[in-house]
């Protein structure tokens, strides 16, 4: 038999009829405040169950079922997430993890679609092939992350920390990424015809200096107000993108079509390799 404990109190909060607790079944169970420091609970059941708080530090979630668990709070330090499902197609299905610590945890795979990580700790993390289409990381720390090949379409990435990020290959299409710090972060293509996207991003107000966008597809893209010193653009596909008042200080155009994309109140003089058409205006 297993008993889970409440961390602080010592209070059992729960007692398992097995010798593991990998593939236990765990759902809708009540929780709260639980010791689960190191466990082995892969393949676990544990949708809907009530984690808030809990502490999962090194713990084992390979496989495991989250959906609807509620992790506000939790502590995820290291943990083993690969493959883990904690997200849903429909929002109100998938786990919390509001303020959540995940720094170093692996989620390699994982299924985050459309879960709530605001202000959660991702700090070095590894989201790579994640799937985080519609998660809201709205203020998270993603600083230092490897998320490679990840989903995230249509994520809410505003004022997040992405400082230093491996974002190569990911899909970031519509995200929102308003005032977000993507300082040093490398968005450039990894392989052979495959590359970073963010068509339709909105970037407004980002900080992007030293950025690697090489090759990358920003179409559309929001980069207004945006910091784009020193950002390696070279060879990005920017069609129709607006950088109406950014600042492109340093900034490598070459080999960057600029045609239809938006400059207006840009100083394109201080840019390097910009080939600026003729007929543009209000470029300071």
């Amino acid at each position: 038999m297993i008993e889970i404990k409440n961390k602080n109190t010592g209070e059992v909060l729960a007692s398992i009829e097995a010798d593991t607790l990998a593939g236990a079944d765990l759902r809708d169970m009540r929780l709260e405040d639980a010791d689960l420091r190191g466990a082995d609970l892969s393949q676990a059941r544990m949708e809907l169950a009530d984690l808030v708080g809990a502490d999962l530090s090194e713990a084992v979630l390979a496989g495991a079922y989250l959906q609807g668990a509620h992790l506000n709070n939790a502590n995820l330090q290291n943990a083993e997430l690969t493959s883990a499902k904690l997200g849903d197609p429909v929002g109100s299905n998938a786990a919390m993890l509001l303020n959540s610590n995940l720094q170093g945890a692996n989620l390699f795979r994982a299924n985050l679609c459309n879960v709530e990580l605001r202000e959660a700790n991702l700090e070095n993390a590894v989201l790579s092939f994640a799937d985080l289409r519609g998660a809201s990381l709205f203020r998270a720390n993603l600083a230092g992350v490897v998320c490679n090949d990840a989903l995230l379409i249509g994520a809410n990435l505003r004022e997040a920390n992405l400082a230093g990020a491996d974002l190569r290959n990911s899909h970031l299409n519509d995200a929102n990424l308003i005032k977000a710090n993507l300082s040093g972060a490398n968005l450039e293509g990894m392989h052979n015809q495959s590359f970073t996207v963010l068509n339709l991003a909105n970037l407004e107000g980002a900080d992007l200096s030293r950025a690697r966008l090489q090759c990358v597809s920003a179409e559309d893209a929001n980069f207004k107000h945006a910091n784009l010193t020193e950002v390696d653009f070279s060879h990005a596909v920017l069609g129709g993108a607006i950088l109406r008042s950014a600042n492109v200080t340093d900034a490598n155009f070459d080999g960057v079509e600029l045609a239809t994309v938006t400059m207006d109140f840009a100083n394109f003089s201080a840019a390097r390799n910009a080939k600026i058409p003729f007929y543009k205006s209000n470029l300071r």
